[in-house]
């Protein structure tokens, strides 16, 4: 099976339509719908559906366009390496960073000692990723991210950096009293959350589980911004880390609250567990480690 060929299956994926895919890659369409009749004869699989609107990937051909950005993914970082063997430390290396999460104080000081260091690696920071982080580092997309982890998951490996408490945050006038507020007192607040899918909104609802209560939950936003705006706006209450909450309410009329019984979550460090790390990647490791030390741990 040829690379080009897999290389031309996920671009005609990624922009969903022959015609663009032609256009992009300046390939007569002819041409393109040879080299997907030839992998789907390799295969022995349908890989698109073919309309109108343009394609979609079949079922294997969604499998195939996972492991075909892993392999293009590893063969590029190979290619990189093995290129600049001897040489200075070079290649693009992927970090994600939680959203709602004190990892975004790292950012500019990564790329600051990326740059100092190793001047050759061209760091991508995503701080607002349309996946979940885990999955996107088992199919290849990040190289590392820093996240909230809730426990072990498979094919990834997790080193835990900090742990941190979760926080009430609320307007000036919010009717809540005392320097702690009793997790069954919530329900009396109107709430803007994560998304379900975030490791914070599954903390919290744990909590609100454990204690047999129901929050009010009126929007849920993946925005700390637009989240800082709405309580401001005395349009909710909102729960966060304690660290992104302090950044919330410095200068501002907001305040923060202790929960109680309180609520932790875990900020570590993802790789994953069956995809190896190019040079670029496990150098920005290291530099991220640092960082983390001089930077979060120093915060706190």
């Amino acid at each position: 099976m040829e690379t080009r060929r897999l290389a031309t299956f996920v671009r005609i994926v990624d922009v969903g339509s022959l015609t663009r895919a032609a256009d992009v890659l300046h390939i007569a369409q002819p041409a393109l719908s040879q080299q997907i009749n030839a992998l789907e004869a390799d295969l022995g699989q349908r890989l698109l559906t073919r309309s109108k609107q343009g394609v979609e990937p079949t079922e294997a051909g969604a499998a195939l366009y996972r492991h075909a950005q892993v392999i293009l993914k590893q063969l590029d970082d190979a290619v990189a390496e093995v290129a600049l063997l001897g040489r200075e430390v070079a290649g693009q290396v992927f970090v994600g960073l939680a959203p709602y999460s004190t990892a975004n104080l790292i950012a500019l000081p990564l790329v600051e000692a990326v740059r100092a260091r190793y001047p050759h690696i061209l760091l991508r920071v995503i701080d607002n990723f349309g996946l979940v982080l885990s999955e996107a580092m088992m199919t290849g997309r990040l190289h590392l991210a820093i996240l909230y982890d809730s426990g072990p998951v498979k094919g990834l490996v997790f080193e835990r950096l900090i742990t941190e408490e979760l926080v009430l945050v609320c307007a000036a006038d919010a009717p809540v009293a005392g320097d702690a507020v009793p997790i069954e007192a919530l329900t009396e607040l109107p709430l803007m959350l994560p998304s379900p899918l975030h490791t914070i909104r599954k903390a919290i609802n744990l909590a609100f589980d454990t204690a047999g209560i129901q929050p009010q939950v009126l929007a849920e936003l993946e925005s700390v911004g637009l989240m800082g705006q709405a309580v401001s706006a005395g349009l909710c209450a909102t729960v966060l880390p304690r660290s992104v909450a302090d950044r919330l309410t410095n200068g501002s009329a907001l305040r923060q609250i202790r929960i109680a019984p309180g609520i932790e979550v875990h900020l570590s460090l993802g790789t994953p567990s069956s995809l190896p790390l190019s040079r670029a990647a496990e150098c920005v490791r290291d530099l991220l480690r640092h960082v983390v030390a001089a930077t979060l741990l120093d915060a706190r």
